[in-house]
């Protein structure tokens, strides 16, 4: 039986991994929740999975909680709240597995501390390790602790990867989508609205994601991770779009053979192989190789697509550029979702933040955090004169 907690159960990733536990109760057991800010999910859960505790992200969402599970007769479930109650959940002696699915840095600190605990990971959190990757990655390395992506892409890597061996692999291959702008011109991205960013052709997902994989910034993102995952530098990690979205990844080794994961697209599918391997356990989740008929391939447009071009050169740089990389698409996200700032002036905000920021190393989760939110500040101060200016912004992307 495999003890797990999960930092983000009421997203989407999180409710994924509850299916999964409650379609094989005999292999998992939910310990642990950080259930962010939904009051009503996270009792929901804790009627179903009665854990040794739940975290959520206030101290007025946890009395609420914490008096509704007095009132249903569950008040032996802990309950605490914030970062500190996150770092709880993530940590407790009873857990042996963690699935760490909480949106952006706010996970950050628990993922960290929970690799210091000696906890293996699921990861499906990419800012974790595109903010503090070297750190999380080496100290996992220190402790003996599996970091085992859930990322379709990521995860689709790892199972090919272990047709060699590191030694071997020459190149990985990332594939995207192209998101919903694939074939749209690049002069029409300033007209483009949050309803239409929002409409992804095969995933569905939260907000920020799918805006980031519009953007391809959530392609920039798997860039970075898998650089950090593998211990590849960017120059042999490479996307390519493919808008069926059948095959997630494939890796050349350096006899030229390709080895290439293609799946349905369920989150299910590389949740469950996270928490079993190195297992593999019989699922209902099949794909019918008779839909194989026609694979498209193309290089992705970085004129176009320009978040993916300031992912790979803050992927060089490292350090404090990735954290602010991630800040600043956080920031931009949020204004475009709110209307403060075109589609197409996503980028220039984050390539305006990167500009202001010295590369170095991160030394600490604590430089980290602080290297996060000076890059939030100046990303607000770019969204505010744009916002100020009331008129369009030329970009050096069209």
């Amino acid at each position: 039986m495999k003890r797990i907690a999960i930092l983000g159960s009421t997203g989407s990733i999180g409710r994924s991994t509850l299916r999964v536990a409650e379609s094989y109760p005999d292999r998992f057991e939910i310990v642990t929740l950080a259930a962010g800010k939904n009051v009503e999910a996270a009792l929901d859960q804790a009627r179903q999975w009665t854990p040794r505790v739940i975290s959520m992200a206030s101290e007025k969402d946890a009395d609420s909680l914490r008096r509704q599970l007095k009132n249903e007769g569950l008040s032996e479930i802990e309950v605490v709240h914030g970062p500190a109650g996150t770092v709880s959940v993530a940590t407790q002696d009873e857990v042996d597995f963690v699935v760490s699915a909480i949106v952006g840095v706010a996970g950050l600190e628990a993922t960290y501390e929970a690799v210091r605990a000696g906890k293996n990971m699921g990861l499906a959190n990419k800012e974790c390790l595109v903010a503090a990757g070297e750190l999380i990655t080496a100290e996992a390395r220190k402790r003996g602790v599996a970091l085992l992506p859930i990322d379709s892409e990521h995860n689709a890597v790892h199972q090919c990867m272990r047709g060699g061996r590191m030694e071997e692999v020459e190149r990985v291959w990332l594939t995207a989508s192209g998101g919903p702008f694939r074939n749209t011109p690049a002069s029409e991205f300033g007209s483009i609205t949050v309803e239409q960013a929002l409409n992804h052709p095969t995933w569905k997902m939260g907000k920020r994601i799918t805006i980031d994989s519009a953007t391809l910034m959530n392609k920039g993102f798997e860039v970075i991770e898998a650089c950090r995952l593998f211990h590849m530098p960017p120059g042999k990690v490479e996307v390519m779009v493919h808008p069926q979205s059948t095959i997630h990844s494939m890796v050349e080794f350096v006899d030229g053979s390709i080895l290439a994961q293609f799946s349905v697209t369920d989150m299910r599918l590389p949740i469950l192989y996270a928490l079993t391997y190195p297992e593999r356990i019989e699922s209902d989740m099949r794909f019918p190789v008779s839909d194989l008929r026609h694979l498209d391939f193309a290089p992705p447009d970085l004129k176009k697509f320009p978040c993916l071009r300031l992912a790979y050169e803050a992927a060089e740089a490292g350090g404090a550029k990735t954290a602010a990389l991630n800040a600043a698409d956080e920031v931009a996200v949020a204004s475009f979702l709110e209307g403060e700032i075109r589609f197409d002036q996503i980028p220039r905000v984050i390539e305006d933040v990167l500009a202001e920021t010295k590369s170095g190393t991160l030394e600490s989760i604590h430089y980290v955090l602080a290297a996060d939110a000076e890059a939030r500040q100046v990303a607000r101060e770019r969204v505010s004169m744009l916002r100020k200016s009331g008129r369009p912004q030329a970009t050096s992307f069209a």
